[in-house]
């Protein structure tokens, strides 16, 4: 008791504390003014990034069967045989190239070709008929297929 009588009497408690009393003020004004801008501007958050092209990688077609390559020469051999105005060998060779490969539409229009040729439009009719069928969503086949249907129905 005697030592805070002593310094109450000397002015140096009122000093002491009145330091204090300061240096709390400056602490705590430096507290608040360091998290200041933290609570008065929102955080920033990095932007998304950007999204990634949705192409998809192409797919590779599916490599063509030996037998359905086997029947592509033969459908090409039949070609030129009708070229060199030969059907009956035109029709044996596009028969062997169906039996290698029954979903080819144009050996079915070439076999119409070659029957078409030998005056046969029944036969003529019949594999035309086939090859719409196979060949109807192929834009460049789907027209020859018609025009040939024409000339048989002539």
């Amino acid at each position: 008791m005697q030592f805070s009588r002593f310094l109450r009497v000397s002015g140096t408690f009122s000093k002491v504390f009145k330091f204090w009393r300061g240096l709390c003020a400056v602490g705590l004004s430096l507290a608040v003014l360091s998290c200041a801008p933290a609570i008065s501007t929102p955080p920033t958050v990095p932007p998304p990034p950007p999204p990634r092209p949705t192409t998809k990688p192409v797919p590779t077609p599916p490599k063509p069967s030996p037998r359905a390559l086997a029947s592509l020469r033969l459908t090409e051999q039949g070609r030129q045989l009708l070229e060199r105005g030969q059907p009956d060998d035109a029709i044996r060779v596009l028969e062997q190239a169906i039996n290698l490969n029954t979903t080819n539409g144009e050996n079915y229009y070439y076999l119409a070709e070659a029957w078409l040729m030998k005056g046969n439009l029944g036969q003529a009719a019949e594999f035309n008929r086939l090859a719409e069928i196979y060949l109807e969503q192929d834009p460049q086949w789907s027209p020859r297929v018609r025009r040939q249907r024409e000339r048989i129905k002539r």
